[in-house]
C-alpha cells in the first residue's frame, strides 16, 4: 500500500511523495484541485529530456525524476 493512502487525512501530502503510477497522480491531484477530478490528457515521450510526459487536464505536464518521483515540468 502506498504512502499517499495511509497518511493521516489532515496532513500535507506532497507531489513527490505521491506513488509512481498515473493513477496515484490523478488521485492527488483531483484532491489538491478540491474534488474536482483531474485525468490525463496525453502522454508522449519527450527525447531531449529523455523522459515521459503527461499531460494531465489541470493544464500542467508531468514527469517523474531518476529516483521515479513526480514533479511539474
Amino acid at each position: 500500500m502506498s504512502r499517499a493512502f495511509v497518511k493521516e487525512e489532515g496532513e500535507q501530502l506532497w507531489l513527490h511523495e505521491v506513488a509512481g503510477t498515473i493513477s496515484a497522480l490523478q488521485v492527488y491531484l483531483t484532491r489538491e484541485n478540491g474534488g474536482s477530478r483531474v485525468t490525463e490528457v496525453k502522454a508522449f515521450f519527450d527525447p531531449a529530456a529523455k523522459k515521459e510526459v503527461h499531460v494531465m487536464s489541470n493544464g500542467l505536464s508531468y514527469t517523474k525524476d531518476e529516483e521515479g518521483k513526480w514533479y511539474v515540468l
